[in-house]
């Protein structure tokens, strides 16, 4: 197993029932629901990314009240010479003001549109491991310490 590393800072914003999620574009999590965040630029600390990705991948302002903790999993993903993917995620609590814009596109970006979803409709058919894990913590307040490894992952074809 050759497992691509990915870190990346990102936030659980929720309000009235809802968790505000991106449509993924690319792989490994296209065609489902992604939480807003990313990876740092050179020289960018980790509350300047996360406030950054939410403004791209929403056009909403964030403002960080506490960091939840860390998600780490693992899933099967061809992509180069990697047979997976191993993603370490930092999760903050956020307050969002503004209005949900589409995202701008450029080199890099993933995000197609954001959304607020209702809670009981994200499921691991249709999200990311992200937001499996904040709706398991906005449940139980409770991350688990170890690695989960998602053994039957598929990249979902076609539309969202």
């Amino acid at each position: 197993m050759l497992c691509h590393r990915a870190f990346g800072v990102y936030a659980v914003i929720y309000k009235e029932g809802n968790l505000l999620v991106i449509h993924k574009g690319r792989e490994p999590y296209r065609n489902r629901y992604d939480l807003p965040g990313g990876s740092l630029k050179e020289g960018e600390g980790l509350l300047e990314a996360v406030i950054r990705e939410v403004k791209e991948e929403t056009g909403l302002s964030a403002a960080i009240s506490e960091q939840i903790g860390t998600a780490d999993f693992m899933l099967p993903w061809k992509w180069k010479n990697f047979t997976h993917v191993h993603h370490t995620a930092v999760l903050y609590v956020a307050e969002a003001t503004g209005n949900l814009q589409v995202p701008e596109q450029f080199a890099g970006q993933d995000a197609k549109e954001a959304a607020w979803i209702p809670i009981e409709q994200l499921a691991a058919a249709n999200s990311s491991p992200l937001v499996t894990q904040a709706v398991k913590w906005l449940s139980s307040a409770e991350l688990p310490l170890e690695t989960v490894c998602y053994s039957d992952w598929e990249v979902k074809e076609g539309c969202f």
